[in-house]
Parts: structure tokens; C-alpha cells; sequence
């Protein structure tokens, strides 16, 4: 009967035993397989609980996401969070913002390789001295430009210009106004870097200090300007000619910096003037340059200039001289140049060229020029 009462209580306890072991591997592999789902976005067989305390069934809504550290679970009754690909869906996508264009370094006496809206005054101060005597002379010639963008790619420009020249004694004084040019230039980018401009231009001979019997100060006037203005704007001073040019220029812009080559032709007709045995029935001129430029600040740039002129046929002034030095006229300039906004589209360009010749009959007259120039786009 003893032994009966021991070998129950072994049974039992050995059964108990069984049912712990059983009911604790049952209660690991619950817990493991909702950590999994809460890990996984999926909701787990086991209740879950808000950070209130409020217990929560998932078998409410099997869709309800489980609980996160950023996000705390919410009830599935009254809130359902959409997948993440409707989301992707449902949000407009905004297109990219345009590339900023390159700044470009606008030339001191060139072409603007631009079709823009821009009023622009620049002005050469000349000072030389005569090869002769050893006395000084000094000449001012401002050209005032405006041009008009009527389209993107295509802007009108009109120049007007005067000169005034202080000889050295005995020489005479003179003031002269030029004649005003029309024309226009048409851009194309060939490419986002390369800009190809054409120009074609007229200049009206209605300018002072020509006809058959020209003041004598106004026509020394008008020869000093050209030298002041590195003779890359002879049409204005051909008072007595009828001027076509186009020209042609060709920008590289790129990360602040800027190349561009310029070329332009000139055939002047005389239309007054035939009683000066001086003057000429016909002439050819070329001009050209190169100039580059580079932005260190967006609000400063640097730029250096070659500027070459010659005589394609040979006027008298050229025949006359035996040297041979009036063909040709080559100078370089160079300076900083300052772009100041003023407005919402309103840029003011200032900028100081130093420019020297590299020739005569500029250099043996020892010319040095300051050129200011003063753009305003708007």
C-alpha cells in the first residue's frame, strides 16, 4: 500500500514535469514567431499594446501593422495605412529645375555673343604723346549702346558716339559726332557651351567733321578717335561713307570661363566729301579679336583682349605712309570687370580696361588708354 501511494506521486509528478517542459517550449516558439512578425511589418497571432497601456487584439484588423518605435500602433478601426506603393503614386513628382546657364564674360570692345535688352556707355580716355616734340595730347570717345531683345535669340542695337581730342600745341581742338549705327545680332546655341552670334550693321554718314571742306580740328578729331578706340569702330568715324559690316563671333562658356573669336568685315562708300582730295571712293577694312575671361566670384570676373586692324585695299592714308605702319593696328587690353544685381532681371556690369598698343604708329606715340565701360541689363 506504500509503495502504491509512492509509485502515484512519482507518476505525478513526473506528468507535471512533462506539461512544464511542453507548455514552455509552446510559449518560446509564440514569442519568437511575433517578434518575427512585428520585425517583418506583419501583424502577430498574439495581442499587442499601445503606449497607453490599452491592450489591443490584432485579430481585430489582420491588416493593422504592428507597432514601431517611430510609430506607435493605432487602432485598425479607425485609421489604415496605405501601401507604400500607393503612396509612391499618390504624391506628384516635381520636375527638375533647368541647368543655370554659365556666366559669361562680356567682351570690352567685341560683340556680346547675347540678344538682351542692355543700355551700355563706354568710354575710352587716350593719352599719347606727339613723336616730335615730346608733348602731350589726350582724346575721349564714349559710344553709347542700346539693344532691344524682341526675341530670345534676336536683338536690335543702335550706337551713338562722339569724340573730342586736346592735340599737343600748336594743334587744334576739335569735337565731333559720329555716325550712328543700326543693325542687329542673331544668336544661336549650337551647343550649351558654344555660341554662335551674326551681326550685320549700317552706319549713316550724317557725322561732323567731314564734306569737302572738313574743320581742321574736327578731322584730327576724328582720326585720334580711332586710335582711342583701338580702330575696331572705323564705321563711326567714316563721316563721309556709307558703311556695311557683318561680323561673326564665337563663344566657348564653360564653368566660369569664356573664349571668344571675332571677325568683321567693312566696305565704306563715299557718299559726300569727293571735293577732299583726302578721301577715298572706296575702302575695305577687317577687324578681329580674341578675348577670354574668367569668373573667380560670381560677382567678379577677369578679362584680357587682342583687338587687330587692316586695311584690305590701300586708301591714301595707307599709300601715303612709307613705313607701312598705317595698314595695321593691333592692341590688347585687359581688366576686371564687376557684376552688381540691382533687381529681380537688373545687372550692372561695370568694368576698367587698361589697353596698349603693340604697334605703330600707336606705339611710337606712346598711347595708353583707360577704357571704362558701363553695361546695364534690364
Amino acid at each position: 500500500m506504500h509503495r502504491y501511494w509512492v509509485q502515484r506521486v512519482i507518476s505525478t509528478s513526473l506528468r507535471l514535469r512533462s506539461f512544464v517542459f511542453f507548455s514552455s517550449i509552446v510559449a518560446i516558439v509564440a514569442t519568437e514567431q511575433q517578434a518575427f512578425a512585428q520585425d517583418n511589418g506583419a501583424p502577430a497571432d498574439a495581442p499587442s499594446s499601445d503606449p497607453s497601456g490599452a491592450s489591443t487584439p490584432a485579430a481585430t484588423d489582420s491588416a493593422a501593422p504592428a507597432p514601431t518605435d517611430a510609430s506607435p500602433a493605432t487602432p485598425a478601426a479607425t485609421t489604415s495605412t496605405p501601401p507604400a506603393a500607393d503612396q509612391a503614386t499618390s504624391e506628384p513628382t516635381e520636375a527638375p529645375p533647368p541647368p543655370k546657364k554659365a556666366p559669361y564674360s562680356l567682351p570690352f570692345n567685341l560683340r556680346p555673343t547675347a540678344a538682351a535688352t542692355v543700355l551700355r556707355l563706354d568710354s575710352p580716355f587716350a593719352f599719347y604723346k606727339d613723336p616730335g616734340s615730346g608733348k602731350s595730347g589726350s582724346t575721349i570717345a564714349p559710344v553709347l549702346t542700346f539693344s532691344y531683345k524682341v526675341v530670345d535669340h534676336f536683338a536690335p542695337v543702335l550706337r551713338l558716339g562722339v569724340v573730342e581730342n586736346s592735340p599737343p600745341s600748336p594743334g587744334k581742338s576739335g569735337t565731333d559726332f559720329l555716325n550712328p549705327v543700326v543693325g542687329g545680332t542673331y544668336v544661336f546655341d549650337l551647343t550649351p557651351e558654344f555660341h554662335l552670334g551674326l551681326f550685320l550693321g549700317f552706319a549713316v554718314p550724317v557725322g561732323t567733321g567731314g564734306g569737302d571742306h572738313p574743320d581742321a580740328g574736327q578731322k584730327l578729331a576724328l582720326a585720334a578717335g580711332i586710335r582711342a578706340r583701338s580702330a575696331m569702330d572705323n564705321a563711326m568715324f567714316a563721316v563721309n561713307d556709307f558703311v556695311v559690316f557683318p561680323g561673326v563671333d564665337l563663344a566657348y562658356v564653360s564653368h566660369g570661363f569664356t573664349a571668344q573669336a571675332e571677325a568683321t568685315l567693312l566696305q565704306l562708300t563715299r557718299v559726300r566729301g569727293a571735293g577732299d582730295p583726302t578721301t577715298d571712293s572706296s575702302r575695305t577694312n577687317f577687324t578681329a579679336g580674341l578675348h577670354v575671361g574668367y569668373f573667380f566670384v560670381p560677382a567678379f570676373s577677369f578679362g584680357a583682349e587682342l583687338r587687330h586692324q587692316r586695311w584690305l585695299s590701300t586708301p591714301k592714308a595707307v599709300a601715303a605712309d612709307k613705313t607701312g605702319a598705317a595698314r595695321d593696328t593691333t592692341t590688347i587690353a585687359f581688366g576686371p570687370r564687376f557684376h552688381i544685381k540691382v533687381g529681380k532681371d537688373k545687372w550692372l556690369r561695370p568694368a576698367v580696361a587698361f589697353v596698349l598698343p603693340l604697334d605703330d604708329p600707336m606705339s611710337k606715340a606712346s598711347y595708353k588708354i583707360i577704357q571704362v565701360d558701363v553695361p546695364f541689363a534690364f
